[in-house]
C-alpha cells in the first residue's frame, strides 16, 4: 500500500511504502531550507540533485550529492538546504 505525504506547503512530497527491510519513502524536495525531526532512525540516500545538510550536533554544512547518503538517529533533527530540486530515498528503522 502506498501513501503520499506533503510537507512545507507542498515543497516536499514523498511516497511511503514497505520494503522487506521495513518502511521507506521516496520523495522530491523543491529549493528551500527545511528542518526535519525524526521519530525513527533514518538512512537518507540522495538519488538526484544535492542536499546540503547540517547534521545533529554540528555547526558545519555538508554536501551530499546524488549517490551519497547519511544517517540520522531517532529523536534528532537536522537542517537541509536544497539549491536545486532533489530526489531521495529514505529507509526507517
Amino acid at each position: 500500500m502506498l501513501s503520499t505525504n506533503s510537507y512545507f506547503d507542498g515543497k516536499v512530497v514523498s511516497i511511503a511504502f514497505e520494503t522487506p527491510e521495513g518502511p521507506a519513502t521516496s520523495g522530491v524536495m523543491a529549493t528551500g531550507e527545511y528542518t526535519f525531526g525524526t521519530s525513527q532512525n533514518e538512512r537518507m540516500i540522495v538519488t538526484a540533485g544535492e542536499l546540503i545538510v547540517r547534521l545533529p550536533g554540528s555547526e558545519e554544512w555538508t554536501s551530499f550529492p546524488a549517490g551519497t547518503e547519511f544517517n540520522i538517529t531517532a529523536g534528532d533533527s537536522f537542517d537541509l538546504q536544497v539549491k536545486t530540486p532533489t530526489a531521495y530515498l529514505c529507509y526507517y528503522s
